[in-house]
This record gives structure tokens, C-alpha cells and sequence, in this order.
């Protein structure tokens, strides 16, 4: 998207700015009660003279770091926090702190201190100048470094998910898993109907959902890079693991369908699919027992499998609604009831396609999908509600 500075056509927005901050910073939190104030110092150190807002994005943190925020933004208007209950999810967080921007230009940037905050100036000076729609702090271009806050094992996966990103983002860029970048408020307004809540890689689909809807906002966004080097975690936990690497999947599979299938529903189809292997191996084991014939095999098969679909979905398809204590024994409960009405769609739907076209794979696959698209919007609502 072509957006060259200083036209006729940034003058309102930048008389706009003058009244009131220029950059906005999202900051996106879970349990960084260790971390949040000493970022917050920083910034002030690293954008003296430039006019900023701080907006922390907290998903009801159990360590109190909502409270050190509203308690430090008694003293200052340029902070705030959004505070959210029974909703929760990096890419969902950083979506409402940019849409409650309304500075010219929004950053994010994570709270535990290996996001180089000096660097948002030149950032942000690079954006203005030269009429960049986004400015993506790099671990991997030019001065960049990823030495000090990644292993070996994590530099390797991040190349390797970079590389995967790289494939849909329709954009040359050396680092789009990055989690640090400057994006112009006017072109996250215009896509922000089209990102996903859901996962944890923000910039990506930011990317990719402008490139997809180029046509419509007047031409593709225009990106820069400032390499910068990442730094160790300063307190707390990584929030890195198993879930945000299938996120990941879910979005990249979801953006390759146009956003056609949203990347939760595909989660729970890979996991769908993990589940007839265990089926049929739980089925293989049982059967082999004293006693057990075809059917008593079958239906413990299938309430194995069933167990195997429903843990793996509450870990990581809906991480942010994770059923724990007595909601995971209910949960589990309605997740076997709904797959139970699932297996007779499935039925019903296959018998149906059978008996008006006698394809024996196109009747069990219809029947499948149906089970799957079933079970995926009723335990959405029902079992994985948001409380």
C-alpha cells in the first residue's frame, strides 16, 4: 500500500496526533506482574520527546499484574488496562488494544523485557518517513540477533516456522513470526474484521490478511525492518509450548483456505483425525483381551478415543477456555453426549449420500465431515462456552 509522507492526505491525521499521542503501545499480558513496571520505565527512557499512550491488554492475570498497572496509571494518563475476564489469547489482546488505539500508529510489544524497547523510535521514525504501513522489528535482518533469547533448538524452530509463514504471507520478510512491530492504526481499521482471534503469531495475519484484501484498501501494505537483538526473558515463564506451535499451524492451514475454515475448527479436525489412530489401536488392544468381543471392544474403543479428542482440544484447540477441576469432568461429560449425537449425523448424513449414490468413500467421508463440523459447532458452544 502506497502511503508516501508528508502528502496532503496525512496532514488531518497528523494535526490529529498533535493533540494527543502519536504512538500507541499494546502491550498484551498473562502473569507479568515480575516484568510490567520495569517495561513500562523503560519505554518512558526510550521515547522521550515522542507523544505515546501505553495500553496493557491483561488476560485476567492470577499474579496481580492488572492491579500494578491500574495502581501506576493513577499517576499518569498516558497508561491504562483493559482488564478481560473469560476471554483470553495473545492475538485476541493484542486485536483489542489496537482497536482501542486511536493514535496514528500502534505498536506491540511482549512484556517480559526480550523486545528491544529502544529501538520503537527509529521504528517509528521509519514508518513516518518513508510511508510504511508496518515496521516488523527483526531477529533476523541486518544487526538483528536471536543469540541471546532463543536455544539452538528454538533458533532452528523459529527459522523453520518462518520459513512455513514465509509461504503465505505474500510478503517478503526475514522475520514474520516476530511478535514486535509498528502498524499505521488506519490500515489495522481496515483489516481488523478479517484477523483471527484465535493463536498467537498477530503480525502474520495481519500481513496476510491485508495482502488478501489489497484490492479492496487500495493496494498491498507496505513493510519495512529494523533488525534489533533479542534478549532473555527478564522474570516470569516463556509462554512458548506445544499450543502456540499448533496455533500456528491453525492459522498458516486457515490462511491457505482464504480464512475460509477459521484455524480452530481445523485444529479440531487434526485432532479428529489423531483420534482414529488411537481408535483403532485402543480397539486392537481391547479386542485382544479374555472376553471381549467385537462390539464390547468397539464401544470402550470409542470412549477411548472420545477421551483422547476431548483432552487434546481443551489443551490446546481451546487453551484459552481450558475446563479444569469439576468444568473438565462436566465438560468431558457433554463432549461424550455431543460426539454420540455426532456418530448418528454421521450415520444418517452417509446412509443418505449412499442410498442416492452408491460411492462407498464418498458416502463415508460425507459422513465424516459431517461428524466433524457437528461436534466442532455444539461442543463450541456447549462444552468449550465462554464463561
Amino acid at each position: 500500500m502506497d502511503h508516501p509522507a508528508n502528502t496532503v492526505q496525512d496532514a488531518p491525521q497528523k494535526q490529529a496526533a498533535s493533540a494527543g499521542p502519536i504512538l500507541s503501545i499494546v502491550i498484551p499480558t498473562l502473569d507479568e506482574a515480575g516484568n510490567i513496571l520495569g517495561l513500562i520505565d523503560k519505554l518512558d527512557a526510550a521515547l522521550v520527546g515522542i507523544p505515546f499512550e501505553i495500553i496493557v491488554v491483561d488476560d485476567d492475570s492470577r499474579d496481580g499484574t492488572a492491579e500494578l498497572v491500574k495502581q501506576a496509571a493513577l499517576a499518569r494518563a498516558d497508561l491504562r488496562c483493559i482488564h478481560r475476564f473469560g476471554r483470553r489469547g495473545l492475538s485476541s489482546a493484542c486485536i483489542e488494544g489496537m482497536a482501542a488505539s486511536a493514535a496514528p500508529y500502534v505498536a506491540v510489544i511482549d512484556a517480559d523485557h526480550q523486545h528491544d524497547e529502544t529501538v520503537l523510535p527509529r521504528m517509528l521514525e521509519k514508518a513516518r518517513s518513508e510511508g510504511l504501513d508496518i515496521v516488523v522489528a527483526s531477529r533476523f535482518a541486518e544487526a538483528g540477533s536471536a543469540e541471546g533469547g532463543l536455544s539452538s533448538i528454538r533458533q532452528k524452530g523459529s527459522k523453520l516456522a518462518n520459513a512455513i509463514a514465509g509461504l503465505v504471507a505474500g510478503t517478503r520478510l526475514s522475520d514474520p513470526m516476530s511478535g514486535f512491530f509498528v502498524v499505521r492504526r488506519a490500515l489495522f481499521d481496515k483489516v481488523a474484521r478479517e484477523l483471527s482471534p484465535d493463536g498467537f503469531k498477530i503480525l502474520l495475519d495481519i500481513v496476510v490478511s491485508a495482502n488478501s484484501a489489497a484490492e479492496r484498501i487500495g493496494g498491498k501494505p507496505r513493510i519495512g525492518e529494523v533488525g534489533f537483538e533479542f534478549r532473555e526473558r527478564n522474570a516470569g515463564e516463556s509462554k512458548m509450548s506445544l499450543t502456540v506451535a499448533v496455533h500456528f499451524l491453525g492459522l498458516v492451514l486457515s490462511k491457505l483456505t482464504g480464512g475460509l475454515l477459521p484455524s480452530s475448527f481445523l485444529m479440531f479436525a487434526m485432532i479428529g483425525f489423531t483420534g482414529v489412530f488411537v481408535h483403532l489401536i485402543a480397539l486392537g488392544l481391547i479386542h485382544a483381551l479374555p472376553d471381549f468381543n467385537f462390539t464390547n471392544s468397539q464401544l470402550l474403543a470409542t470412549i477411548v478415543a472420545m477421551t483422547w479428542n476431548f483432552v487434546l482440544n481443551n489443551r490446546l484447540t481451546y487453551a484459552a477456555q481450558r475446563l479444569k477441576g469439576l468444568s473438565f469432568w462436566l465438560g468431558l461429560f457433554t463432549f461424550y453426549v455431543v460426539c454420540s449425537f455426532g456418530t448418528l449425523a454421521n450415520i444418517s448424513v452417509a446412509s443418505w449420500i449412499y442410498d442416492w449414490q452408491p460411492q462407498l468413500y464418498l458416502a463415508g467421508f460425507a459422513g465424516a465431515l459431517m461428524s466433524v463440523v457437528f461436534n466442532y459447532a455444539v461442543t463450541r458452544v456447549v462444552t468449550w462456552r465462554k464463561r
